[in-house]
C-alpha cells in the first residue's frame, strides 16, 4: 500500500528496525495483506540504536497497539515486554509486541511457524519467514493462512 491509499478506515501496524521501511518484513507483510484484500498496512518506522531505548520505554503510552520487530532489535526488545510467551524466552528475543492497558507483551513466532509444516527442518529461512508474517497477518487482520501460498508471495516482485 502506499502512502496515498492510506484512507482513514486502513487498519495500521507498525515495524521497528533499522531498515524497516525497505526490509522484507514491511515487503511481505504488506504482500500478505493485498494479496488477502485488506485495507491494512504495516508503518514502518526506521530507528537507530541509540533511539531505540526511548522508543520503547515509551511504547506503552503511545498510540501504537501492534508492532513487529526487526531481527536487530528483538533480543533488546525482551527488556520491555511486561511478559513474554515460552518461545521468546526460550529463544531470546520476540518477533513482535502488542500493548495492552500500558503493558508492553512480547512473543516469538518460531514454534508456530514451524508447526505449519510436516518437516520444517527442509525449509529455509526465508519460507519460514513468511510464514511467521502470515501469522501476524492472521493474529492481527484475520487472513487466511495457507502455506502453499508462501512460492507466490515469495516469488511476487
Amino acid at each position: 500500500m502506499l502512502p496515498h491509499e492510506i484512507q482513514p478506515d486502513t487498519k495500521l501496524c507498525t515495524i521497528l528496525g533499522h531498515n524497516a521501511q525497505t526490509g522484507y518484513m514491511r515487503k511481505y507483510f504488506n504482500k500478505i495483506m493485498k494479496h488477502n484484500d485488506k485495507n491494512a498496512t504495516a508503518i514502518a518506522l526506521n530507528i537507530t540504536d541509540e533511539n531505540f531505548d526511548y522508543t520503547m520505554q515509551n511504547v506503552g503510552e503511545s498510540k501504537v497497539d501492534m508492532m513487529m520487530i526487526e531481527r536487530e532489535f528483538g533480543q533488546k526488545a525482551m527488556h520491555y515486554c511486561e511478559s513474554l510467551d515460552d518461545c521468546a524466552t526460550r529463544e531470546g528475543r520476540v518477533d513482535f509486541v502488542e500493548v495492552r492497558d500500558g503493558k508492553v507483551y512480547g512473543y516469538c513466532l518460531a514454534d508456530d511457524s514451524k508447526a505449519l509444516f510436516d518437516k520444517p527442518e527442509f525449509l529455509d529461512d526465508q519460507i519460514l519467514f513468511v510464514a511467521k508474517m502470515m501469522l501476524l497477518a492472521n493474529r492481527w487482520f484475520d487472513t487466511k493462512i495457507d502455506v502453499d501460498e508462501i512460492p507466490v508471495l515469495i516469488g511476487d516482485k
